[in-house]
């Protein structure tokens, strides 16, 4: 690691975070940015993230401000006909005066355009994770090690990077706070759909950004159709506004059991259903990592394309069929077969969700000190 002094670092009380991906990244972050603030009183956080990322960037009380920024270098961000945005996006930085720039991102990103911005944005200490020499852009580099030398848990990564300039989280834990409004609307809805709060149901989220992290519909119901006949359990399942016609077609195959909420909820009123919820069945997804947040218990169908997202401290049953081919970081399957899902039987799906609907849960994920130097 090349570093400016430590006690500069200590100084900073006005700190950018940039993490500019979606909701479950950014979700992972937040112990890290939770240890940015507790490192020193009064410190203030800005969020620079996308569009996605803002969204629940709204939940978490250790961000102070958000500023949205959807990075041409990023590739979900629709080509663009010039630059007068990212120009833009360096005057509104450098308007703020910040005196630091922590920039986030997965080992297979590069977080030099990112530090760039900054360093045209003129703040004056700019930390990341680095497989480059960066030279002017980054003051405090923490050389890059994965995959080389193995993966970390993605909070594990941001955690060691803070840790790098002094800050260490006294709460591991994600960080989500449920809005008091939501959860009322969210208590009221559940009885207005005939879920009893006290009895037996859990939420299914079948949806997913990435296609090689989707388990098929038709697997999905009859798991749900074998929960259902040995527990009785009400069903509830969501998704986004695109998420409608996936979520009915689940629903409908599983005999009426399953009411549909997909397209009806904010973000805010999700986060609430899920803390209600004993139990979410979901794939490897941002509902997930909320869960995860606000401690409830997760089945994941975990496609085997990285290991790094699993949910972090929480109860859960993480199912994955192995193949050769896994670790293939890709958002499409590249042998087309999707099998380390499609091999997960229903059977085993169910079985899961009612282990965890018996309860009391299993512990959830052990933190193994060997993969990490934070504190």
């Amino acid at each position: 690691m090349i570093a400016a002094p430590t006690t500069l670092w200590s100084d900073a009380t006005n700190v950018l975070a940039v993490r500019l991906d979606t909701i479950g990244d950014v979700l992972m972050t937040t112990p890290a940015i939770r240890a940015l603030k507790e490192a020193r009183p009064g410190r203030r956080v800005t969020l620079l993230t996308s569009h996605s990322g803002a969204a629940v960037a709204a939940l978490v009380p250790e961000i102070d401000d958000v500023m949205v920024y959807d990075a041409p270098w990023l590739k979900a961000t629709p080509p663009r006909a010039d630059s007068s945005r990212d120009h833009e996006m360096a005057e509104l930085l450098r308007a703020r005066a910040l005196d630091s720039a922590i920039i986030f991102t997965t080992f297979s990103q590069s977080p030099l355009p990112a530090a760039l911005l900054c360093y045209l944005a003129d703040i004056p200490l700019r930390l990341a994770h680095c497989r480059e020499n960066p030279y002017q852009l980054l003051t405090t580099r923490v050389a890059e090690r994965e995959p080389e030398l193995g993966i970390r848990h993605e909070v594990e990564r941001q955690l060691d990077l803070v840790a790098a300039v002094g800050c260490c989280a006294s709460d591991r834990r994600l960080s989500v706070r449920v809005p008091p409004d939501d959860r009322a609307r969210v208590r009221t809805l559940l009885g207005s759909v005939g879920v009893d709060r006290d009895e037996s149901w859990f939420v299914v989220h079948p949806g997913a950004t990435a296609a090689s992290r989707r388990y098929p519909p038709e697997l999905f119901a009859e798991a749900i159709r074998q929960v259902v006949a040995q527990t009785g359990a009400s069903v509830l399942i969501t998704g986004d506004a695109s998420e409608v016609e996936l979520a009915t077609r689940v629903s409908a195959s599983v005999n009426g059991r399953a009411r549909v909420l997909a397209g009806a909820l904010s973000l805010g009123e999700l986060a609430a259903l899920i803390a209600e919820a004993p139990v979410l069945l979901t794939n490897n997804t941002g509902p997930a990592h909320i869960a995860a947040a606000v401690g409830t218990a997760v089945v994941d169908l975990y496609a085997l394309t990285n290991p790094q997202h699993t949910p972090w401290m929480v109860p859960s049953r993480v199912l994955s069929h192995d193949v050769p081919c896994r670790n293939c970081f890709r958002s499409v399957c590249p042998e087309q077969h999707h099998q380390c899902l499609r091999g997960v039987r229903p059977d085993e799906v169910a079985a899961a969700v009612c282990e965890l609907l018996a309860g009391p849960p299993a512990p959830g994920l052990a933190i193994d000190p060997e993969l990490s130097l934070n504190c």
